[in-house]
């Protein structure tokens, strides 16, 4: 569709006040005002021929294979023709996406085609690749369903519209990249707990060796009744334990649906949760994964090596937002009843009140007496900066109270927790995963598994 541009419509909109003005002061001088009329008109059906005679451009949408939660990427399309230049591009994005803005395709960025013999028709003419960031908000499937090209005439009084309906589905995964980006600052952290045996001195629990006793051992290591066959004194080498079973428990109920900095509760707990899944992996456990509301909605066993990862992520890419109440006695049961051996418990869930976290409190403590468990929540920075701002009129006054009440019952559910034997984790939502790996590097470390 080809259409006026701005620049007509300015320059009739200056003609007109100039003609009637000029008509008035002299009526001998209105035929110039149609003159100059005419010459836009003239000047726009130029303008208008120039754009229907240019070659069709061909739109080729080049696209990743999956999205993740939370990561601002990029998606390009390719135009191929012999006049890209000046012309804007804008794709209509539905899902779980921000909407893209128009881009504007400078005239230096048309680049000849080197491509190989699988292309689009019209190989051999001229392309141009425009890139465009899109942000994902949680997962699903964002939708690219038409491309809109926008070109304007060599005078600018002219502008053709297309639209190029277009239907492509990107599946947005579990953030994957953030995981593989944070797990690089652990690779010295969990070192010493990885595929290789390490002698660490006054931790592990596996028998590796005897060695003869020398001053700065520690005298807990000295083992009498060799030393009493050797006549001298043999201390044993530990090696730390691996093969502990460690279960990612997630809770998909309505408090995850939350948004925190744009991304839901639920997707910051799948990629922390992730990412300690990988670092686990590394250390030679073995992991298994459990999702929950009302009830179970899926469940992976224990298992060791990498590939256990990707099953994590499909099974975590498949897990819908619900609206219905975390039933913690049956998932915690259920949970208790499927682990057959002690583990280390890492559940992600979150909480508003004691009132709501009563269910949850008791059945954390039942599973603790079994199982080490770690309780992970994304900390209320909402709820912080409500209490720490300035007081203006009694809204504010009334906002802090409510805001400080609800902390300080937050306060009460974790120390509630602790005393149950439950380690508690709370941390903003990016610093979730490294505070649970940290946690964990240290139950790894002393050994409480």
């Amino acid at each position: 569709m080809i259409h006026p541009a701005r620049r007509a419509v300015a320059t009739l909109g200056v003609a007109v006040p100039v003609a009637l003005a000029a008509a008035f002061a002299s009526p001998a001088l209105w035929p110039l005002g149609l003159a100059w009329l005419g010459v836009v008109a003239a000047a726009l059906g130029i303008d208008a021929m120039a754009l229907r005679s240019r070659d069709r451009l061909d739109v080729l949408p080049l696209c990743p294979t999956a999205l993740h939660v939370g990561e601002t990427e990029t998606l390009r399309v390719r135009l191929r023709g012999e006049r890209q230049a000046d012309c804007e591009v804008l794709v209509d994005v539905s899902g779980p996406a921000a909407p893209l803005d128009a881009v504007k395709v400078a005239a230096d960025e048309t680049s000849a085609d080197d491509t190989s013999a699988d292309e689009t028709p019209g190989e051999g003419a001229p392309f141009v690749d425009v890139p465009f960031r899109i942000r994902t908000e949680r997962r699903g499937t964002v939708r690219l369903t038409a491309v809109w090209l926008r070109s304007t005439g060599p005078l600018g009084l002219a502008r053709r519209t297309e639209r190029r309906a277009i239907d492509i589905g990107i599946a947005v995964m579990p953030n994957t990249v953030a995981v593989k980006r944070d797990a690089l600052r652990f690779a010295s952290a969990d070192a010493p707990l990885g595929a290789k045996p390490q002698h660490q001195k006054g931790s592990g629990s596996e028998f590796e060796a005897l060695r003869d006793y020398a001053a700065g051992l520690d005298i807990r290591a000295i083992d009498w009744k060799h030393s009493a066959r050797h006549r001298r004194l043999v201390c044993k080498e530990f090696q730390t334990e691996r093969n502990h079973h460690v279960m990612l428990a997630l809770d998909t109920g309505h408090l995850m649906a939350e948004r925190v900095d744009g991304v839901t509760k639920l997707d910051r707990a799948c990629t922390a949760l992730l990412l300690l899944g990988y670092v686990s992996l590394k250390a030679g456990d073995r992991v298994g994964l459990c999702a929950f509301d009302a009830g179970t909605r899926a469940f992976l066993a224990p298992a060791g090596g990498m590939a256990a990862l990707a099953r994590w992520q499909r099974a975590m890419a498949g897990l819908d937002y619900r609206m219905e109440e975390t039933n913690f006695t049956l998932a915690v049961t259920e949970l208790a009843g499927r682990l057959t051996r002690r583990s280390l418990v890492i559940i992600a869930t979150d909480f508003v009140d004691t009132v709501t976290a009563e269910l949850m409190v008791a059945n954390l403590g039942h599973l603790a007496r079994r199982h080490l468990v770690v309780f992970g929540a994304v900390a209320e920075r909402a709820l912080a900066r409500h209490v720490a701002a300035a007081i203006d009129g009694m809204e504010d006054a009334s906002r802090a109270v409510v805001a400080h009440d609800l902390l300080r019952e937050r306060r009460t559910v974790f120390a509630r927790l602790a005393r149950l034997g439950v380690l508690c984790v709370e941390a903003p939502a990016e610093r979730l995963g490294p505070e649970l790996i940290n946690r964990y590097l240290a139950i790894k470390t002393r050994d409480l598994i």
